[in-house]
């Protein structure tokens, strides 16, 4: 006969909000309200308080793992007797639609970057990667924007081997929201910064086909951000509501067709791009890479982590 396993064992911590809120007890706030208000995204409800009790304490444990990786590499450069050249440490954030991880990537970029040890920070978003319309478009993949396939995996692999060779130089695609594609001969230029932080939908997936890289081979450390799908369905109406206010006004915006729209005409048209491309998404390439992260951060539905799972070394 075989037992079951005991339900407790975990390779993760789970740590409750207050707990780890405790943890930035005697730390500095770094940023003003202002500033916290500035890095906020679309239907965030993020503040100080936020700021201080959940992302200040994680943003000095990233500093330290990636201070600590400096070491490593620095020792293991003397063992080797060569010259020291460690790479930049890459840390990827990945979650929904809507489930504030964009948020997350920029209060992170700017909070690590407020360590000694690792001034310079670079944000890449995943964005960049996707296919341009046209190609999307040629391939029959257009209503499936976001999802896997819609990715040129390849060159965002290309890319993070190119960051943790530490070539001097590394170029990423520049996405633009309001044209809804990528910017032709517009990139994003990485220097060996000491973090690079990569923010998307997909980062934690697996790799396609066996013995091929896996984005998440490339990172250092990885960040899941986790909430209940009908609270993130909420958001996701919420922010589209207020894009209609906002940037879907530009007339310049992929998405100015949708800005005349009465509340009840955007909410189902709203609700209609999360049922049948956002929500399956999620189900079948997002959440299943939860496990492969270092980190989860788990949202209630005010938005605010409720608690912290690390998982053990």
């Amino acid at each position: 006969m075989t037992s079951e396993p005991n339900a407790t064992l975990s390779p993760y911590r789970r740590i409750d909000r207050a707990d780890w809120a405790r943890l930035a007890a005697d730390l500095d706030q770094p940023l003003t309200e202002t500033e916290v208000v500035e890095l906020r995204g679309l239907g965030d409800r993020l503040d100080l308080d936020e700021v201080r009790e959940v992302y200040l304490p994680l943003s000095r444990l990233l500093s330290l793992y990636a201070t600590s990786t400096k070491r490593l590499g620095a020792a293991t450069s003397t063992f080797l007797k060569e010259d020291d050249d460690t790479t930049p440490f890459v840390i990827g954030v990945a979650g929904s639609v809507a489930v504030g991880k964009s948020t997350i990537a920029r209060l992170l970029r700017e909070l690590v970057s407020r360590w000694p040890d690792t001034p310079r920070v670079e944000l890449v978003t995943t964005d960049g990667f996707l296919y341009p319309n046209a190609e999307l478009e040629r391939r029959g993949l257009m209503e499936r924007k976001g999802f896997p396939e819609s990715y040129d995996r390849r060159a965002l692999v290309e890319f993070l081997t190119e960051v943790k060779s530490g070539a001097p130089e590394a170029r990423a695609p520049f996405y633009s929201h309001i044209r809804y594609d990528i910017v032709p001969d517009a990139t994003v230029v990485v220097r060996r910064p000491d973090v690079v932080i990569v923010e998307g939908l997909n980062v934690l997936q697996p790799p396609p086909v066996p013995n091929d890289v896996a984005v998440s081979d490339l990172f250092d450390f990885s960040i899941y951000v986790d909430a209940d799908p009908d609270h993130i369905a909420q958001w996701y109406i919420d922010r589209f509501l207020a894009l209609r206010k906002g940037a879907f006004t530009n007339p310049t915006s992929y998405f100015n067709v949708f800005a005349h729209l009465t509340d009840d005409e955007a909410r189902t048209t709203a609700l209609g791009y999360w049922n049948e491309i956002n929500m399956p998404n999620l189900v079948e390439n997002v959440m299943p890479t939860k496990h492969r992260a270092t980190l989860v951060l788990n949202k209630g539905l005010d938005h605010a982590v409720e608690h912290v799972e690390l998982r053990k070394l």
